[in-house]
């Protein structure tokens, strides 16, 4: 039987983990202009074109195919050479496509800046599907607390840029993150913050064991 994530045979209305890592594990964001230009795709793929103001306007010739009708992101982070994603396609096709309009476009941003050729990312994304509302939440989990082995000490999760936990607490607002349905889980503020950030990391290597075939 092969693994779980390599299964493409997906499913419309249903939530997905999604990943993937540099080739040969190398790094896929060097400095932070490429950290800013990954975020910017995603902007540019999944904010919808009714939100987007002037500095997202392209020349008709150069206009992206817009995906927010058909995805939507509520969790990132990204790290140096690898990237984990929570996605919803509404449609069946719709990630697939997505992920393919992310993938090209920043390994061409990616070969163009380094002077490179080849390929940018391990092989297509792995996706794995959510099927429990606790994977879902634990999923969430997991992802903030991606960068906790980098931080330098002193500095918590909420220092670091490059992930949607900011959003959760309400520190920054990118639109085409959505973040309702995760903490409508919560009943109080702060409570989620807590949920995250709380020491025993138990639960995170039980739910980590059920969903990933991953290794940083």
């Amino acid at each position: 039987m092969p693994p779980k994530n390599t299964v493409k045979q997906y499913k419309d209305n249903t939530f997905y983990h999604v990943y993937n890592r540099g080739v040969a594990k190398q790094n896929i964001f060097l400095d932070e202009q490429d950290y800013k230009t990954f975020l910017f795709y995603l902007k540019l793929y999944l904010l919808p074109k009714d939100l987007q103001g002037s500095t997202l306007k392209v020349t008709q010739s150069r206009e992206l195919k817009n995906h927010a009708e058909n995805v939507q992101l509520h969790t990132y982070c990204l790290m140096s050479n690898h990237y984990h994603l929570l996605i919803y396609q509404k449609d069946i096709t719709g990630m697939n496509f997505f992920m393919r309009s992310l993938a090209t476009k920043y390994s061409m941003y990616f070969n163009r800046k380094y002077k490179r050729v080849g390929p940018v990312f391990q092989g297509i994304y792995k996706a794995v599907e959510v099927e429990s509302e606790e994977q879902f939440l634990y999923l969430s989990k997991y992802i903030h607390r991606n960068p906790l082995d980098i931080l330098p000490t002193g500095v918590n999760l909420e220092g670091y840029k490059y992930t949607s936990y900011l959003n959760y607490l309400g520190l920054i607002q990118q639109q085409w993150v959505k973040t309702d349905d995760i903490l409508n889980s919560f009943n109080r503020e702060g409570s989620y913050k807590s949920f995250v950030e709380e020491t025993d990391e138990t639960d995170v290597v039980r739910i980590k064991g059920l969903m990933l075939d991953f290794e940083e």
